[in-house]
């Protein structure tokens, strides 16, 4: 198994943890978001993800491009240490809160959308930073009624193991916290976020302890 993966990155990082708690070892190959322009646009890297985005997923002689495809296909191909409910129900409810990030929350901040706003639609740093703010906070509040609602919630978003949902939540909490958001006005985010990251899958994950962190 080989990830292509940028510490950072927060679909890189969803799926670090699915990774590690399913216990699989893997070969995690850096590419630089920000060095030289964007290590994941150059052409060696397009070869193998023509959309130039991290991560990219090798394994079996497939590559995969997309961090929820990722998840699904490590359940399925290790179904070892579940990552998703046994029930239909369960199973469309962790794909919905998972969408509800990686869908909702994530495309419309991630790096190539806030280059885009600065670089060519003019916008300062503080218009970047508040259309940051203002899509992150509102899929939060969202995120945090679907959570507190459900009576199918537990110790995580579903239950009380970890789940594809849970992969999702914590890398974009840290996002979050990394851009000064108080994390503790969503009380069910900020138990399961801390439920999630007292387990060492979830710690070896963290950009911190990543071979490429800076």
């Amino acid at each position: 198994m080989k990830l292509y993966t940028y510490f950072r990155s927060s679909a890189a990082y969803r799926v670090r943890i699915a990774l590690n708690l399913k216990g699989l070892t893997y070969e995690a190959v850096p590419v630089h978001l920000l060095r030289g322009g964007g290590e994941q646009l150059q052409e060696s890297y397009r070869a193998i993800n023509p959309s130039g985005l991290v991560p990219s997923f090798e394994d079996a002689g497939m590559t995969l491009t997309q961090s929820v495809a990722i998840l699904e296909y490590l359940e399925e191909a290790y179904p070892k240490t579940p990552i998703m409910p046994a029930d239909a129900i369960g199973r469309a409810r962790v794909r919905e809160l998972a969408q509800i990030i990686a869908c909702d929350i994530h495309p419309v901040n991630n790096l190539r959308v806030l280059r885009y706003l600065v670089r060519d639609l003019g916008l300062s740093e503080e218009q970047k930073t508040e259309w940051y703010r203002h899509w992150l906070v509102g899929g939060l509040e969202a995120l945090e009624q679907h959570l507190a609602r459900d009576p199918a919630g537990g110790a995580f978003c579903h239950g009380d193991t970890p789940t594809i949902a849970d992969c999702c939540l914590v890398p974009q909490v840290f996002n979050a916290q990394r851009n000064g958001i108080d994390i503790a006005v969503y009380p069910a985010i900020a138990r399961i976020n801390a439920a999630c990251i007292a387990m060492p899958a979830f710690v070896a994950a963290h950009p911190s302890n990543q071979p490429d962190a800076e």
